[in-house]
């Protein structure tokens, strides 16, 4: 095909010659790829007949219900009138190969980008006109973009679910183990990715019923789970997706780090299931020490205090735990236990590390409930509770659902907000949409998650493009202009999201559930914001906002106010993902990583197909520093500086090469947790290929 030919001898003139001309390639493989997108695309003679055709066959949702023709229509005309042109042909190829609505017999495309952004944000206005038409303005910018689950689903009949990321939580029993894996099926049949706390089930050895050596631990729980999401899939077009997570005192934390070995017995080997590993501060502290902590056997954890391992402060409890003569316990040294998790990620990229006590610190809900792990992704942090599944032998006792989580995600794309100065704008339109898809979204086969939508009402707002708007704009990444920008920028995002949600809430007239015992409530929230002012200061920082109002301490103390008189809507807000596939059709860097390439490549389709990073050129070709030479720390400071502003957490990937030593890997973790980072996403290293999560991606 001539268009991936010219893709190909785009990057090897490149590559070869360093011929900033041959990018033209690319943009001459746009043309020809929509070449044929013209000749396989179905022609109507009006959009009114377009319309009825897509409803009548039901492809469409019937949107008559919600708008007038001509409303429609204006919003099409809206869409066009942008002369919206792809900018790479990665970005034209995802996009018809993965979101435009195709035939029934997949031969013919139906959508342009301009009528798939036209339909979802028809969708997303839930029958309201105007607030379409803005969700409508800040997609057709590119400032704004739905996840992937709302952008492929959006307006169709026939569709998956709007949100694809799911996190539940095991207690001990059969019951529960029971109620979770049917509920990983259903999630997993409708494309979801799930997460799964198995921290509470006994260890190795533990009692069953009073008898002593018989509980078979973690490790033939987990094969279970993998089995699921080998199983149960999106009708074998998308694979299922799951990660496990443990907390790293329980009893078979050994056990649980030796199933992603390379060497491990293939009886324990976990090959397609994600792992997680829990961390509080206590741990940490011994780590940097060198000092030896406890490992605990869960249930004698519970049978002494009555309280599980995964509810426990450990700063509060763990002392505690060590005196008791009844709970079971052993010595690991903790900087071992560090390094044999540094090796692990170097050998495959596992585990991820969730921060417990960095979450539940700066938790603005904290008195609601706690956070006690992380997503596929590591960038949802929420509280989570775990539910009372039915014992048959209990008649006096039913199923108590308590609240599980999905992630209800979109992203901006922070060169266009800022090129376009629509910070406020483009973060309402998040929010506008994501409310809606927050509203429609009701996974009713799983209750708990159900219960967790229909009350807490959690989004995740997130970004992509730092690093392109970073070179765009001739800055360093790890310099301390760029950890100027970033604290503005979030700082803004931060405010305005705030401010809508607290608008939203007027006009709904109603908060997330017990909003009252909230941070916002009580104007503690606020404290940092009205205390000194976040204006840039470099100049150069600061001419980039020229034309912006950026939030003063005042601005803060009045939102503070109203929130406390109007309260929130949204119990989470903000959350930073990875971006991957959406983020090539919106011409971007990936979320706020560094590049690992000025011209990357991915094997699409039975062709490789390479991308090159946005404005390249030679002005901007020095400023995009690999990942794999940027200096982590230097990245874990400026992601430190972000998660001031964001509720959740930022899905973050170590760049390592495998002439790093382990040790040096694990010293990385500690300066992550000093500098308050909630979690870190995988460990990529130069010669490991990763399975990267698709479900919780924006």
């Amino acid at each position: 095909m001539k268009y991936i030919e010219l893709n190909n001898k785009m990057a090897n003139q490149f590559k070869e010659n360093f011929d900033f001309e041959a990018l033209l390639l690319d943009k001459i493989a746009v043309e020809e790829f929509l070449k044929e997108v013209e000749s396989k695309s179905v022609k109507f003679a009006s959009l009114k007949e377009r319309m009825e055709f897509l409803i009548h066959n039901s492809y469409y949702i019937d949107f008559y219900e919600m708008y007038s023709y001509e409303q429609i229509e204006e919003i099409h005309d809206f869409c066009y009138s942008f002369n919206f042109e792809f900018q790479s042909f990665m970005a034209v190829s995802k996009f018809y190969q993965d979101y435009a609505l195709k035939s029934d017999n997949g031969l013919n495309w139906l959508e342009s980008y301009e009528d798939r952004v036209a339909i979802v944000a028809l969708f997303l206005g839930n029958g309201d006109f105007k607030k379409a038409k803005r969700i409508c303005h800040d997609m057709m910018l590119q400032n704004l973009q739905p996840a992937t689950p709302t952008f492929k689903n959006a307006g169709l009949v026939r569709a998956g679910e709007l949100v694809s990321c799911f996190l539940l939580s095991l207690d001990d029993s059969l019951n529960s183990i029971a109620y979770n894996a049917n509920s990983s099926m259903q999630l997993s049949k409708i494309g979801g990715g799930v997460a799964t706390n198995f921290t509470r089930l006994r260890g190795r050895n533990e009692e069953i019923k009073g008898i002593d050596n018989c509980a078979s631990g973690i490790v033939p729980v987990l094969k279970i789970w993998e089995d699921i999401f080998s199983y149960v899939d999106q009708l074998g077009q998308r694979k299922g997706a799951g990660a496990g997570y443990y907390h790293i005192m329980g009893w078979d934390i050994e056990e649980f780090l030796s199933t992603k070995k390379i060497n491990a017995d293939e009886k324990a080997r976990l090959q397609s299931l994600s792992i997680g590993v829990i961390v509080p501060d206590v741990f940490m502290k011994k780590a940097w020490k060198g000092e030896d902590y406890y490992v605990f056997a869960p249930y004698t954890v519970y049978k002494t205090f009555g309280i599980h391992l995964d509810d426990m402060d450990m700063n509060k409890w763990y002392d505690k735990l060590v005196a008791s003569n009844t709970v079971k316990k052993r010595k690991i040294n903790a900087r071992k236990m560090l390094d044999l998790i540094a090796e692990l990620q170097m050998e495959s990229g596992y585990p991820y590390i969730m921060y417990v006590d960095n979450a539940n610190k700066v938790h603005a809900l904290r008195h609601i409930g706690s956070i006690k792990q992380s997503n596929l992704c590591t960038e949802i942090m929420q509280l989570q509770e775990v539910s009372y599944i039915d014992d048959p032998n209990d008649s006096n006792r039913l199923n108590e659902y308590k609240r599980d989580i999905s992630c209800n995600l979109s992203s901006g794309n922070i060169v266009n907000m800022m090129k376009t100065n629509r910070i406020k704008e483009t973060s309402y339109s998040a929010m506008d949409g994501l409310t809606t898809v927050a509203k429609l979204t009701n996974i009713s086969q799983v209750p708990s998650v159900a219960l967790a939508n229909d009350t807490m009402n959690s989004v995740g707002f997130g970004a992509m493009n730092l690093h392109g708007f970073f070179a765009k704009n001739q800055i360093d990444y790890e310099s301390d202009e760029a950890k100027d920008f970033v604290n503005v920028f979030f700082m803004m995002v931060n405010y305005y999201t705030i401010e809508r949600s607290m608008q939203i809430a007027l006009e709904e007239g109603k908060t997330f559930q017990d909003f009252e015992k909230s941070d916002y409530a009580d104007g503690s929230y606020f404290k940092r914001y009205i205390e000194k002012d976040y204006l840039p200061k470099f100049e150069k920082i600061a001419k980039l906002f020229e034309g912006m109002h950026i939030p003063t301490r005042e601005d803060w103390k009045g939102l503070m106010n109203a929130v406390m008189k109007n309260g929130m809507y949204h119990s989470y807000r903000l959350a930073i993902a990875p971006t991957q596939s959406i983020s090539y059709v919106q011409n971007a860097t990936p979320s706020i990583s560094p590049i690992v390439n000025v011209i990357e490549s991915r094997m699409y389709g039975k062709s490789n197909t390479y991308y090159p990073m946005p404005f390249l050129s030679m002005d901007t070709y020095f400023y995009y520093k690999s990942a794999y030479e940027t200096d982590m720390y230097k990245m874990i400071d400026l992601i430190a500086v972000m998660q001031e502003h964001v509720d959740q957490g930022i899905s973050t990937i170590l760049y390592v090469t495998s002439n790093t030593p382990s040790n040096e890997l694990a010293s990385m973790y500690a300066y992550a947790w000093a500098k308050g980072l909630k979690s870190l996403y995988y460990t990529r290293t130069k010669t490991l290929k990763i399975d990267e999560c698709e479900s919780c991606a924006v």
